[in-house]
C-alpha cells in the first residue's frame, strides 16, 4: 500500500520531440497520482511537446537550448530539491514506463531504505526484449559493471529510477551529464548509498522514433564505457564502514 503521509514525492519526465506521446504520459502519472505534481523538462524540442505537457496538467520547464538528458535531469532534480521534496521518480516522455508501476518504486524507497530503487526491463514476469543492437549493449556494460558495483545490475541503463531526498541532493548538483544512467550507478557505489532493483512493465513506443539512432548507440557505449573505465580506478569506500548501504535486487 503506497504511504504518502508526511512525504512529498515529484514526478519528473525528460523530454525531446514527444509532442504525441507527452500528453498521456502526464495524464496516466496524475491518474494513478493525483495531487502529485509532474515536471516535465522539455529539452527545446521542435515541436509542441511543452505545450503537450501543460495542456495535460505538468508542470514544464523549457530549456533555451537542446543541452542532453544529463541537463535534463539535474535541472529536474534542482527543481525537486528546491520545492523540499522528499521522493522523486523520473519516467521517460515516450509512453514506454508504466505508470502503474510508480507506486512500487516509492514502496520500495520507503520499504527498503534504499536511496534509489530501479524499475527493471529484464527481471520478473514478462521480461522485455530490446532490439538485438540495444540488448548487446546493455549486456556488455551489466559485465563490466558487475565487478565495480559488487553485483548484478540488470537493467543499467534504465529510464524509470525513484530516488530519496539524500541521492536527491547528490544528483541536483553531481548527476553526471554523460550517460547519466551509468554514471549515477558509479556514482552511487563510490559513495555507498544503497540501490534496490525491482521489476517494471515496458511498454513499445507508440509514436514517434527512438532519438538513438545506430551512430548515437554507439557514440553512447563509447562514452559509457570511458565512464565505466574511470569508475573501475576512482577509490571507494569501504562497504563495512557504512553497512546499512549497498547494492541489492528482488
Amino acid at each position: 500500500m503506497l504511504e504518502m503521509r508526511h512525504r512529498k514525492l515529484m514526478v519528473i519526465v525528460p523530454a525531446l520531440n514527444e509532442e504525441a506521446a507527452i500528453g498521456d504520459v502526464v495524464r496516466s502519472v496524475r491518474k494513478v497520482l493525483p495531487g502529485t505534481p509532474v515536471l516535465v523538462i522539455d529539452d527545446h524540442s521542435s515541436d509542441g511537446t511543452a505545450r503537450a505537457a501543460r495542456d495535460a496538467g505538468a508542470d514544464v520547464v523549457r530549456l533555451d537550448s537542446h543541452s542532453g538528458l544529463g541537463i535534463c535531469l539535474r535541472t529536474g532534480y534542482r527543481i525537486a530539491l528546491e520545492r523540499g521534496c522528499d521522493y522523486v521518480i523520473r519516467v521517460d516522455g515516450d509512453g514506454q514506463h508504466e505508470a502503474r508501476d510508480i507506486p512500487a518504486v516509492l514502496n520500495a524507497l520507503l520499504a527498503t531504505g534504499a536511496d534509489a530503487v530501479i524499475g527493471s526491463r529484464f527481471i520478473g514476469a514478462g521480461r522485455w526484449r530490446s532490439p538485438w543492437v540495444r540488448s548487446v549493449g546493455i549486456g556488455l556494460f551489466r559485465r563490466l559493471l558487475t565487478p565495480i558495483l559488487g553485483r548484478v545490475v540488470h537493467d543499467p541503463t534504465s529510464g524509470f529510477v525513484g530516488v530519496n531526498r539524500r541521492a536527491l541532493r547528490v544528483f541536483a548538483n553531481a548527476l553526471p551529464l554523460v550517460c547519466p544512467e551509468i554514471g549515477a550507478l558509479l556514482m552511487l557505489r563510490r559513495i555507498n548509498f544503497l540501490v534496490h532493483e525491482i521489476p517494471c512493465r515496458m511498454h513499445p513506443r507508440r509514436t514517434g522514433r527512438s532519438s538513438f539512432n545506430f551512430a548515437k548507440s554507439i557514440q553512447y557505449a563509447l562514452h559509457a564505457l570511458s565512464g565505466i573505465a574511470v569508475g573501475a580506478f576512482r577509490q571507494r569506500i569501504p562497504m563495512e564502514q557504512t553497512p546499512r548501504h549497498g547494492f541489492e535486487s528482488e
